[in-house]
């Protein structure tokens, strides 16, 4: 098909994509300001501006809201990744990865993670977009987590998914908002102290 024959997207469709954006946008902060049991849809609607009626005609449900503010999240994470140069120091990159959530936390767009028991959970596990993207992420960053063991710059005494979910739980690492909230630090001074306690550790060497 030539650019010419090509279906333009229509008014209607693209103002739709906008309102979805905005309710994606929306859950996410709210997920990230006070979790996904907390949050709810009228406090969605309400942001976004629109009835609740309206937005149960975008997502039907409290945990697919959720779940799409958590793919978005995801698929932005899958885009950092890839932007990363794979010829570069797999530490360096790991390094990069977790600045890059803590910047996206400190900047309150990282929605918090589901409980075990939340219905978010089950929501989470039987999307494919999610999981798929999971999946992609985890095998990256497992791949760089056992080139620098074998390169002596982590610990080989370490399970590398151990490593792997040191980095996933500065996702929510309740560290970052105690420092915030103190106001000592600019968000640039705890990224570098978090990071610093999570590569360098506190022992004094």
């Amino acid at each position: 098909m030539s650019a010419i024959d090509t279906p333009k997207t229509s008014f209607k469709q693209r103002m739709l994509q906008v309102r979805e954006d905005a309710i994606v946008h929306a859950v996410n902060r709210l997920l990230a300001e006070k979790g996904f049991d907390a949050m709810t849809v009228d406090e969605v609607a309400a942001q976004v501006g629109i009835a609740k009626a309206s937005l149960y005609k975008h997502f039907p449900s409290k945990e697919d809201l959720a779940a799409a503010a958590m793919v978005r999240v995801m698929q932005r994470a899958q885009e950092f990744i890839s932007s990363l140069p794979p010829e570069a120091d797999p530490l360096q990159n790991l390094r990069a990865v977790v600045r890059w959530v803590l910047q996206v936390k400190l900047a309150g767009d990282m929605p918090t993670l589901p409980s075990q028991n939340s219905s978010l959970r089950a929501t989470l596990m039987a999307n494919n977009d999610y999981m798929d993207g999971l999946m992609e992420v985890s095998d990256r960053l497992g791949a760089w987590i056992e080139a620098a063991q074998a390169a002596g710059q982590l610990s080989a005494k370490l399970p590398a998914i151990a490593i792997l979910y040191t980095f996933f739980a500065r996702a929510c690492d309740s560290v970052v908002e105690f420092l915030q909230m103190g106001g000592l630090f600019t968000d640039e001074q705890i990224t570098e102290l978090v990071l610093s306690t999570c590569f360098e550790g506190l022992i004094a060497r």
